[in-house]
């Protein structure tokens, strides 16, 4: 049931129960296991538009890469709510899969609704923006219990959700070179991935940590992750930022960092009708007109009027609807996108970016 009160019948799967959620949707092809664990979607019920989900099962968390990082996922669990898809596949079938898409979400305690017209569903989201929506799973559910779970739940806007997905403790990754301090806004293992096999040492801390805890690591640059929510919530990473920047630290933001660099040096931020979230997603380079299809999770935007004066300047545009996708200092070691350079599952185009970051740190300057 959606907040308007359309309500939208299936049959259940996963786990038994009633979660509340803003309902957003997810363009890509391939890639559940990473979606369904990427901290970003912390909050949210994800429908699917591609119209069959499960067919290659889900591989353990136990199948690592040469860093110890689970080679599939994004974190150590589900992150969304609550799935919507049109069909399960319900016989898969992979070489690495040790468990069915439903197993997995009845083991991790999460609701799934299938043979839901998927397509019209995201119609009415395109159409009249993404909202609230209760999902039901039970014997015999009842519209009243949906209707209650959505009058008592907060908006989505109205929590801190990066509270709920950051690291409390430092994480330390070691590697044979200089550090980065990851201001872990709930980072995808993916973007942890990438640094490591540039030969850095990768420090995670909690997004509240202060500039002094970023400095007692002595780091050759920063890089403020994605995330959940909106970032006028993350008053501390702001803050945090803001200094690093006046001292000069090089940065790299990406999604929820993007808009948190952005806010920092005077910017601001607005949310999207319904945000963009998959992996064919378009974006130009305003430097060398290049277009780049992007992986993408966000729902909310840098208003590109509000940098005058900030020091930062548009880099990246989308091409379908000009919104920011990337931002850049014109003097100063700070860079940032809104789309995923580290992508996972796909497609690798933007990977660049991080040799980008590199370069900064190493004071080699814009390229």
């Amino acid at each position: 049931m959606l907040e308007d009160g359309t309500v939208l019948e299936g049959r259940g799967f996963g786990s038994p129960g009633a979660k509340v959620g803003e309902v957003v949707f997810n363009t890509g092809m391939v890639g559940y296991p990473e979606a369904l664990t990427d901290p970003s979607y912390r909050g949210q019920i994800l429908c699917f538009t591609y119209p069959l989900i499960g067919n290659y099962g889900v591989p353990p968390y136990s199948l690592v890469d040469e860093f110890g990082l689970p080679l599939h996922f994004e974190s150590e669990r589900i992150q969304v709510r609550g799935v919507v898809i049109h069909e399960l596949c319900e016989e898969p079938n992979h070489w690495a899969m040790t468990k069915s898409f439903d197993q997995w979400l009845r083991e991790e305690g999460i609701p799934g609704i299938a043979r839901v017209d998927t397509r019209r569903l995201t119609r009415k989201l395109r159409a009249q923006g993404v909202m609230m929506g209760a999902l039901v799973v039970d014997e015999e559910p009842k519209l009243d219990e949906a209707i209650e779970s959505l009058e008592k739940a907060p908006k989505y806007g109205e929590v801190n959700y990066v509270d709920e997905v950051t690291v409390k403790e430092p994480i330390i990754h070691r590697g044979p070179g200089k550090t980065v301090v990851i201001l872990d806004c709930g980072v995808k293992v993916g973007i942890v991935r990438a640094l490591l096999s540039r030969g850095y040492t990768v420090v995670r801390l909690p997004y509240n940590a202060s500039v002094d805890d970023v400095l007692s690591y002595d780091p050759q640059g920063v890089l403020v992750s994605n995330g959940p929510g909106d970032p006028k919530r993350c008053e501390a990473t702001i803050k945090t930022v803001r200094e690093l920047f006046e001292l000069g630290v090089p940065m790299l933001g990406i999604c929820l960092g993007n808009q948190i660099i952005s806010l920092a040096l005077g910017g601001n931020t607005y949310k999207l009708k319904y945000g963009h979230r998959g992996q064919n997603k378009p974006c130009i380079d305003l430097e060398t007109k290049l277009c780049y299809v992007t992986s993408q999770n966000h729902g909310y935007a840098v208003d590109p009027s509000s940098l005058e004066g900030t020091g930062l300047k548009v880099w990246f545009i989308n091409a379908d609807d000009k919104t920011v996708e990337g931002i850049k200092h014109v003097s100063k070691p700070c860079i940032a996108v809104q789309f995923h350079p580290e992508a996972r599952p796909g497609p690798y185009d933007t990977d660049w970016v991080f040799d980008e970051f590199s370069r900064l740190m190493e004071g080699g300057g814009h390229a």
